[in-house]
């Protein structure tokens, strides 16, 4: 299966909100006080996960926009 270009800039940009999202809320746990010690742990675990997630798909919304780019290139020689 091949991915065009509109395939790789959505997931280029779910990529960007999930990073600007968790930056976010990096920043509202971080000023968060008097929790217990799980409340930290789980949400730290969750932004963790979802910022690995940003870059599993930026890196696929990358590598679909290279291919895109080449295939697009191909057929304009033919």
């Amino acid at each position: 299966m091949k991915l065009e270009r509109k395939h790789a800039l959505i997931l280029l940009a779910i990529a960007v909100w999930n990073v600007v999202t968790y930056v976010r809320f990096v920043k509202a746990l971080l000023d968060t006080e008097g929790r217990p010690t799980g409340y930290y742990v789980a949400h730290t675990i969750l932004i963790i996960v979802n910022l690995l997630i940003a870059a599993l798909l930026g890196t696929w919304g990358v590598r679909a926009y290279k291919a895109s780019k080449v295939s697009a290139a191909e057929n304009s020689k033919v």
